[in-house]
């Protein structure tokens, strides 16, 4: 069971540094610090847009138009945190 709360805990890890990838992403191409037009950087940005978009999108539905300014990436890494102590203080120590 370990094996199983450990692993989740690093997907959830690996899925947080992915979210800060994509905001960090949006904003280089945002300020047009990255070349759009270069096919490595395009596929970048496309592999973290698929990536984090399914979860990002529903937070966006949720708020309000806030003129430009999106803290959906900020209300998930909220969410994942708070995911990743519920297991670590609540469900780990239950099963072990």
């Amino acid at each position: 069971m370990l094996a199983l709360i450990q692993t989740i805990i690093m997907a959830l890890d690996i899925y947080w540094w992915l979210i800060i990838a994509s905001a960090v992403f949006s904003w280089l191409y945002a300020f047009n610090v990255v070349n759009p037009r270069n096919q490595f950087v395009g596929s970048i940005g496309n592999f973290l847009f698929r990536v984090t978009e399914p979860a990002l999108r529903p937070i966006r539905n949720l708020l309000p138009d806030l003129g430009g300014i999106d803290i959906s990436p900020i209300i998930l890494l909220l969410a994942l945190f708070f995911i990743r102590q519920f297991i670590l203080t609540t469900i780990a120590p239950a099963l072990l």
